[in-house]
């Protein structure tokens, strides 16, 4: 019986999951309906075309998660493709909302064709990467890659909404920050495997902290230097919050100091401080986080460097959606104008679902993020784990930077909300942190289940007393 168990548990887990997508598929196209009779009174013209795009996309990743990862985790894709779909019923509402406003062309549909790029990338990763362990080899080649593409944009960069984030190829443009985030999880969970022991069991005492080796503040020291770098020559305080909080996050999991924890957020409040006194566009941003209203304000006295008013905006957006929101697409989400779209599109969901939409968004993301951890905990081998943890934390730090920043909790960053906002890129390598989560879990349910019949079976039931 023993060996029909993975079998059954695979079944189990894939029924849940192709139930959840087809209530995903449900919700997505209800709210796509609701927002064309909300805006123009009428079904949409696109409705068919939304409606099989999601039915298809949701249909054929399941039945490559089903044939190549049978014992993955049933949440992790259905949570993923909500926030997608969801995020394409939101660039449809913002496109006729734009267009009517300020002319130009539709979002969603390339949205839609990233989505495709997206899920067929996801596939080939989970089909092509049958052990996640591989990466362990690479981990070098990768670090240096991901060097590559961190300070690519500060040499090869448009200057664009103040910041150095992106690299134009003709037409198209790439953001290589979103893909840095998975190669520094990468690497850092195959150094720390190697060097965990080192780092967690050496040092000095001081004021009951155990304080990290000189020989071992190497890599956190560079991580920590090549984090304000980004700062200071691309301008991006997302990346570069996201980047050294990985490590730390990774640091404080593989060796259960808390020293590393107070030593790296001292040195990242140190480097924040020091940048964000002298960096004028970082400064720029403290000013309007600090004093967000100033802008309406007669020029003369307001800030220096005051020049924008979509953080006032976001709170306005926030204030007249209330608890439960104006209704989706009976608000005036075009007022932020262009950040619309990416690192605003938060403050749609609150002004038109209310504080009940945007707990519900936050939510999702923390169910993603907590599935993630619970693969960590249930991955029996330590890269595995760390992985887990380094891809969950990124996932986390990011939502946190945007929600917080277009809250007025922290100072905005400019990074786009995971699956939701606008940009190929940033959907694209979601995707793939997506595959290598579903891949992990797989593992770890094959690996539990292969020391389950392993084990020997109890005294009771050989003896064939056992219930």
């Amino acid at each position: 019986m023993r060996g029909l168990r993975p079998r059954t548990v695979a079944g189990a887990r894939r029924r849940t999951e192709a139930l959840l997508l087809t209530l995903v598929v449900g919700i997505a196209v209800f709210g796509y309906v609701n927002t064309g009779l909300a805006v123009n009174g009428e079904l949409p013209a696109g409705l068919g075309r939304f409606a099989i795009s999601m039915t298809l996309l949701s249909l054929v990743a399941h039945l490559g998660v089903r044939r190549f990862a049978a014992c993955a985790d049933p949440l992790i894709l259905p949570l993923a493709m909500l926030l997608t779909g969801f995020g394409l019923v939101l660039l449809h509402r913002l496109d006729q909302a734009y267009i009517d406003r300020y002319g130009g062309e539709a979002n969603a549909p390339g949205q839609l064709l990233w989505t495709v790029i997206g899920v067929a990338a996801c596939l080939a990763v989970v089909a092509l990467l049958r052990d996640h362990r591989y990466l362990q080899r690479f981990m070098y080649i990768t670090m240096a890659v991901a060097l590559v593409l961190l300070i690519a944009p500060a040499f090869f960069g448009a200057d664009t909404y103040g910041a150095k984030r992106w690299i134009f190829i003709g037409p198209f443009s790439v953001q290589p920050g979103e893909f840095v985030k998975i190669m520094i999880a990468i690497f850092f969970a195959g150094y720390l495997v190697q060097h965990r022991d080192t780092l967690a069991l050496t040092g000095r005492r001081f004021l009951g902290m155990r304080l990290p080796p000189m020989r071992q503040l190497g890599p956190i020291v560079t991580v920590w230097i090549l984090a304000m770098l980004v700062l200071v020559f691309e301008r991006d305080l997302g990346t570069s919050l996201i980047f050294f909080g990985v490590f730390v996050v990774m640091l404080y999991v593989a060796t259960e100091r808390t020293s590393w924890i107070a030593f790296g957020v001292l040195m990242a409040a140190a480097g924040a401080f020091v940048v964000g006194s002298t960096e004028p566009h970082v400064k720029n941003r403290v000013q309007a986080w600090l004093n967000p209203m100033a802008i309406f304000l007669p020029p003369e006295q307001r800030p220096p460097g005051l020049i924008s008013d979509q953080s006032a905006q976001a709170l306005f957006s926030f204030g007249t959606g209330g608890i439960t929101g104006t209704g989706l697409g009976q608000g005036h989400p075009e007022l932020i104008k262009f950040a619309g779209r990416s690192d605003f599109i938060l403050t749609t969901v609150g002004e038109e679902l209310g504080l009940a939409g945007v707990m519900a968004v936050l939510v999702l993301y923390a169910l993603l993020v907590q599935r993630g951890l619970r693969m960590a905990l249930g991955a029996r081998d330590p890269f595995g784990k760390l992985l887990a943890v380094g891809l969950s934390a990124a996932l986390a730090l990011q939502v946190f930077v945007v929600a917080g920043g277009v809250t007025g909790l922290i100072p905005l960053t400019g990074k786009a909300l995971p699956f939701l906002a606008k940009g190929g890129s940033s959907l694209l390598a979601n995707w793939i942190m997506i595959a290598l989560l579903l891949r992990i879990s797989d593992s770890a349910e094959r690996q539990r289940e292969a020391d389950a019949r392993s084990a020997p079976e109890p005294a009771g039931v050989l003896a064939g007393h056992g219930t």
